[in-house]
């Protein structure tokens, strides 16, 4: 059998050529296993067998549950690599004030979803009118914007906000009606503190026509965007999103330690990672309170656990309400497996910083950010909080694009073959070098992803809607 032991602490390993018994990316037993026993993969529990499993045999759902524990106490032991720091360069378009973007974008954000059509009539429009660098020009619908109250009303302009200053958008217009919830008042009173002189705003309803009201904005945009040039920046303006969905059995051995190995890259270069998916740390976030830079920064991450824990189970589930059945078909037993794996994307430095949901990024390092495991969701609280680009591994395949270019790594040769049109690098290889060089070439420019026409944004909501 064709497999792998990933810990010698570990009583599975992994199959990675199917068996009459066992299909490739799922575990087999290598050593006798009673009922009620451990199961043990990356030298940590995964879960208790619920029945008595011999060696050799196929371990999966039908014979092992999760151990997680709701109300587990967690405890700091620091134990991070700091990584040696080196310099290095990419060509991107400086701005007048934050980071730099590696693509010259137009964004038209609706403040709520009433004016979507408006807004896509005028990105359609525009689009014919690009020229010189200009790469883009995207409408960032969504179907929220009224009826929501409270902290769901807070948290969708924040978000729309923090879109609004991603390092990739040249210019942008935000397009409003002029009743809803998410009025542009607020919007500007929260944008107002950065200065940022590349905003435009309007409400249909206080123009005669809002589409030539709007391409008169846009096209002054254009002449401004056309003529923007690429300059050579310092790699430390780099902010890469951390991302895996459609994960398999493959996950946790090639594609997230190999983004992991990129993360480690970029943090040596002074750049910054976000890592999210709250939900997919549980089983495995006390190895990352110990990654914390100092006391300060555990707390908070304690805090942002604890509270998803909460918000589960203030809602009547449990907090291992997962794996999917896509994950277990692929190989997943657990919550604490795809936990496990989830986490190595992170690499092995420490955490430097505790960012809530629409709060950017403010440290070299890496952050953990306060959002949901659903793909688009996280995908878009990522670039919301400044990643330029979003690094994105998938065993099981999917062809969705956050509003940044949005790179997918396959975990597996049999889903890099046959879903090329979506997959931009076969991490099985674990080609280091390749993969970092495909990076490169993608925030340079010189790289398009395969997913980089489609934009799309969402957000997490957790109220009520009227």
């Amino acid at each position: 059998m064709k497999s792998i032991i990933i810990n010698q602490k570990d009583n599975v390993g992994v199959c990675l050529q199917a068996t009459d018994n066992v299909p490739a990316g799922h575990k087999f037993a290598l050593c006798d296993i009673n009922k009620g026993d451990y199961v043990i993969k990356y030298g940590e529990i995964i879960g208790r067998a619920t029945a008595d499993i011999k060696k050799g045999e196929w371990v999966h759902t039908h014979n092992v549950k999760s151990h997680l524990d709701e109300s587990v106490e967690y405890t700091y032991d620091f134990s991070a690599h700091i990584p040696e720091k080196s310099k290095a360069t990419f060509m991107g378009y400086k701005r007048e004030k934050g980071r730099a973007g590696i693509r010259n974008e137009i964004y038209i954000i609706p403040t709520v979803g009433c004016v979507n059509n408006v807004c896509l009539r005028l990105a359609n429009e525009a689009k014919k009118l690009i020229s010189g660098t200009i790469d883009g020009v995207y409408a960032l619908t969504h179907q929220f914007g009224c009826s929501q109250l409270g902290e769901d009303n807070q948290n969708i302009k924040k978000l729309l906000c923090a879109v609004a200053l991603n390092p990739n958008a040249s210019f942008v217009l935000f397009v409003g009606l002029g009743c809803e919830n998410n009025g542009m008042k607020g919007i500007k009173e929260y944008l107002a503190p950065f200065g940022r002189t590349n905003i435009e705003y309007f409400n249909c309803q206080e123009v005669e026509n809002e589409h030539e009201y709007g391409m008169g904005v846009l096209k002054g945009f254009i002449e401004k965007a056309k003529n923007l040039k690429r300059e050579e920046v310092d790699f430390s303006e780099i902010c890469i999103g951390l991302k895996c969905g459609g994960s398999d059995g493959y996950s946790g051995l090639t594609a997230n330690p190999l983004v992991g190995k990129i993360s480690d890259r970029v943090v040596g270069l002074n750049g910054s990672a976000i890592l999210t998916e709250v939900p997919e740390m549980f089983g495995a976030e006390q190895l990352l309170m110990n990654k914390c830079k100092n006391q300060e920064v555990f707390e908070r991450y304690k805090k942002m656990i604890e509270n998803f824990k909460d918000y589960y189970i203030k809602q009547g589930f449990p907090v291992y309400e997962n794996p999917s059945p896509g994950n277990k078909e692929g190989g997943i037993t657990t919550l604490e497996e795809k936990s496990l794996g989830c986490i190595e994307k992170a690499g092995s430095t420490q955490i430097v910083d505790v960012l809530d949901y629409g709060e950017l990024v403010k440290e070299s390092g890496v952050s953990a950010l306060n959002a949901p495991g659903n793909d688009l969701i996280a995908a878009t609280a990522l670039a919301a909080s400044g990643c330029q680009i979003v690094l994105f591994t998938t065993g099981r395949g999917t062809p969705f694009s956050t509003f940044v270019p949005t790179m997918k790594i396959g975990t597996n040769n049999n889903i890099s073959a046959f879903k090329s049109g979506w997959i931009d690098f076969n991490a099985y290889s674990m080609d280091e070098q390749g993969f970092f060089d495909l990076i490169v070439k993608t925030v340079n420019g010189e790289y398009k992803c395969k997913s980089e026409d489609i934009r799309e944004i969402a957000f997490y909501k957790t109220g009520v809607t009227l």
